[in-house]
């Protein structure tokens, strides 16, 4: 069978699991099914005339046809060995002949949709369902209209109330403040009303993908809703899907949406309306309830949006969930608060530093945009914010003790315990603390110095409202009981155990911990002052529940008790305490406010205990700079209480009992693994399905605590004795699996392991939709090129170390096959791989 025959099968097979009617002239017969499989008729196909399949224009391959038998779409085939846009020009004018505003582009594996009246085809994961098609028919897009909509500080604010202006309210100028407050009315920041002009400039210019970076605090969820506004109004999109990564966003964008824009158009969470969501006009939703078992697949088509927008973009789109964002065509727009530029003087050459895959992630993100060169669509930084007065720097606390400098230090912090055997020597780096390495001294001391250092309240004088980040839930525990145990020694009698609360996704009703917290009602309110209305509790101690998207704008002081890896994260930690604040609001005693000199928030301190900012080389101004005094002394406490020694914890067993060999066999197995390893691999899913801490935190999206928490908690372990090897033997694949993918697989995000060569052809066609080669005789050298070099150790190495001569003796990739690929993309295969794909998911 040839492949052009294969690509044909592989689209018929696509068309009838969609449910189209289709012509397919190849069979010289109405292939056209429904849902029932039932032939057209006879008098059907006899009205399309003769000779039908046969235009003025050329050959027609595949017709599609709406509910009355009318064409709908044209479907040009082209064998698997050519590149799909290859026929775009032959079927623009057959769609054109027959009247047809849409066309799909297919070689049977990479296929492309295109909406004539729009602009530039799109990549597609699956074809379009006939009555998504028709509901985005009724989308008449019309870019003039949207690049000439007038958009001004109050887009958003005459949704809320048209007629604002006219109310005796507005008019007096004295009672204005009062009444933007009392109707909630929203105005665009001037550089707000810029990051939407920004799109209306890029559409001008023919893109269809946007994205702006923004400091967190600058208020992008607001730009969001206008943006929303823009598309909607203007009719260039009928219907906008948002996605976040977490459920607290997803709550919180809904709500934001429906306060801005409820008047014009209706906002729903896609969970709460299955039934419904299309007769909204915004669909909020998590990434992972749309993967979850493949459902933005089975539910949902990729024409049913025509505007898509990224929240967190770095995050909602990263690893498969770029899948879902790539399925849908249209307009597509990312939010992201973290720089590319952010590791610009890190030094990519190791795979395993944590900083790398974040590169990679940023990367991928600003490419995914159409922003490959690191400018995007539109920027307003911390710095710009800071400048314009809308946002603050922190104060930075470098404070080190003598046990975190060693930690910290590249020799790490070698001790001496004793053992059965004698003494014995253990070193343990920043990564080890509080997960191998333990001393209640230093959390303690942490907690003294936060303390004695943070900054307070400039109403009631009580410390300032704080959050705390742990390394585990174990850590926050002690850190929550040591800060309540000290708040009663400065404060007696003010707090009982509710100075500090621990906010982390094992603890009850810990979202609307953080709620109340950021609505001053957290164990109470106006502990110190009955007319001031703040938080009774005055830190929420938590590992990460409290980072991306969390708006809590009077926090005065943010603490890192812990060690980051993640620029993004240590950006986004950073971010919430960068917004301004006039406590004054909260005070409802005229008199004292009037003998009040300052009450604006100015500053935040940001604690730092393991030198994160110097990890990740921020420029900051260390304004304190505290040499802690050593509160270290190995020995073998029990580390109950905040007094006692640190305690040293070595995890591991080891067996001395003699053994000998007994008997020996040997049996190849193949790919599907042996029948012990599957049942290995099952038992380990329902261990994951079963734990409620790794429920919890699947439903938000978290996963490098669950990464982490299996690792930790769950390998290596005597009890069933998991291992990341075992189970990747037991997936029986071809090729590494992560960790993070075993953990999906079981909660059916996946329905199977990909193998090498799944990875591979995916890989490959996100670099030809990214390049775009304009011949199609190029794609399959490019193809053989691509992929020895992913796969091939010895072709990477001569490359890289241009010794090209040895290509003549080399036997998977000859001198002949480099030849075959055009000389400018010989440099632009390894680049492109270099920034963009992985290695070791391949070794």
């Amino acid at each position: 069978m040839n492949k052009e025959a294969k690509a044909r099968i592989k689209i018929n097979k696509l068309l009838e699991e969609a449910g189209w009617r289709f012509f397919d002239s190849e069979d010289g017969s109405a292939n056209i099914q429904l849902e029932l499989h039932t032939k057209i008729t006879q008098q059907e196909f006899d009205a399309f005339g003769e000779d039908f399949e046969t235009t003025k224009h050329g050959f027609l391959d595949f017709l599609l046809l709406d509910e009355r038998g009318f064409p709908l779409i044209v479907l040009e085939a082209k064998s698997e060995d050519k590149h799909p846009l290859s026929a775009k020009e032959q079927a623009r004018r057959y769609a054109k002949s027959q009247n047809c505003r849409f066309v799909i582009l297919s070689n049977g594996n990479l296929h492309y949709f295109w909406d004539l009246e729009r602009g530039n085809p799109y990549v597609i994961t699956q074809f379009p369902k006939p009555w998504s098609v028709k509901g985005y028919q009724t989308t008449k897009p019309n870019p003039e209209k949207l690049i000439s909509e007038l958009v001004t500080k109050e887009y958003i604010a005459l949704t809320q109330y048209p007629t604002y202006k006219e109310e005796a309210g507005w008019k007096n100028e004295l009672e204005r403040p009062a009444f933007i407050e009392k109707n909630s009315l929203r105005f665009l920041r001037e550089y707000q009303v810029r990051a939407i002009q920004s799109i209306q400039k890029s559409v001008k210019e023919g893109n269809d993908r946007f994205l702006f970076e923004m400091a967190t605090g600058t208020g992008k969820t607001l730009i969001a809703a206008a943006v929303c506004k823009l598309f909607l109004k203007t009719g260039n999109a009928k219907r906008v899907l948002f996605l976040v990564d977490r459920l607290e966003l997803e709550d919180q964008a809904n709500k934001r949406f429906k306060q801005f824009l409820k008047n014009d158009f209706k906002t729903d969470i896609y969970k709460e309306n299955r039934e419904s969501w299309r007769n909204a006009d915004i669909v909020v939703t998590t990434v992972q309830s749309l993967l979850f078992n493949n459902k933005y697949k089975k539910l949902f088509s990729p024409t049913d949006f025509d505007l898509i927008i990224s929240d967190e973009a770095h995050r909602s789109i990263g690893g498969n969930a770029r899948a879902v964002f790539e399925y849908f065509i249209g307009y597509k727009l990312g939010l992201t608060a973290t720089p590319r530029d952010y590791l610009k003087k890190f030094d990519h050459g190791n795979a395993r530093d944590p900083r790398e895959l974040e590169r990679r992630t940023l990367l991928d993100t600003y490419r995914t945009f159409g922003c490959e060169g690191g400018q995007p669509t539109f920027r307003y930084s911390l710095l710009d914010g800071v400048n314009d007065k809308f946002l603050i720097n922190p104060i930075v606390v470098d404070a080190r003790t003598d046990v975190t400098t060693q930690l910290l230090a590249d020799e790490g912090y070698s001790v001496t315990v004793e053992t059965e055997e004698g003494e014995q020597e253990e070193t343990y780096f920043q990564r080890s603390f509080e997960k191998k390495f333990f001393s209640e001294p230093t959390n303690y001391l942490f907690c003294k110095t936060f303390l004695e250092k943070a900054l307070r309240d400039p109403i009631s004088g009580e410390i300032g409202k704080s959050i705390i980040f742990a390394v585990s839930q174990h850590h926050a525990v002690k850190l929550t009981q040591i800060l309540n145990e000290l708040a009663d020694q400065i404060f007696p009698g003010k707090y009982q155990s509710d100075f500090a609360m621990q906010v982390t996704s094992q603890v009850s009703d810990a979202q609307q911990f953080s709620i109340n917290f950021s609505n001053n009602n957290l164990g109470g309110s106006a502990n110190f002052n009955p007319t001031y209305k703040t938080s009774k509790a005055r830190v929420c101690v938590t590992v990460g529940m409290m980072t991306t998207g969390y708006d809590c704008e009077d926090i005065l002081n943010l603490c890192l008790m812990r060690p980051i890896f993640s620029p993004t994260d240590f950006i986004q930690i950073k971010g919430r305490g960068t917004r301004t604040y006039e406590f004054t609001k909260d005070l409802h005693d005229p008199v004292l406010k009037s003998e009040i000199v300052s009450s604006k928030k100015i500053n935040y301190k940001l604690f730092d205990f393991f030198a994160n900012c110097e990890y990740f080389e921020e420029k900051f101004n260390y304004d304190e700079i505290l040499k802690l005094p050593a509160r270290t002394k190995i020995g073998t406490g029990s580390g109950s209480g905040i007094d006692t020694g640190p305690t040293t914890v070595i995890e591991g067993y080891e067996r001395f009992d003699p053994d000998a060999l007994k008997s020996l066999q040997e049996q190849q197995i193949g790919l599907e693994g042996m029948k012990i390893d599957r049942m290995f691999f099952e038992k380990f899913e329902e261990r994951v399905k079963e734990d409620e801490f790794i429920k919890t935190n699947v439903q938000e999206g978290n996963w490098e605590r669950i990464v982490e928490y299996v690792s930790t908690h769950i390998l290596d372990k005597p009890e069933e004795f998991f291992t990341l090897d075992k189970l990747r033997k037991a997936a029986g694949v071809d090729r590494r699996l992560s960790l993070r993918e075993i953990v999906e697989k079981a909660y059916g995000f996946i329905q199977q392991f990909k193998s090498k060569d799944d990875l591979l052809e995916e890989e490959f066609e996100k670099f030809i939709a990214d390049t775009k080669p304009e011949k199609p005789e190029i794609i399959m050298p490019l193809k053989y090129f691509f992929k020895a070099y992913l796969t091939d150790n010895r072709v990477r190495d001569i490359i890289e170390n241009k010794r090209l001569t040895e290509l003549n003796t080399n036997p998977t990739f000859t001198m002949q096959d480099f030849k075959a690929v055009p000389a400018a993309w010989r440099t632009r295969v390894p680049d492109y791989i270099k920034d963009y794909v992985p290695l070791n998911q391949f070794m």
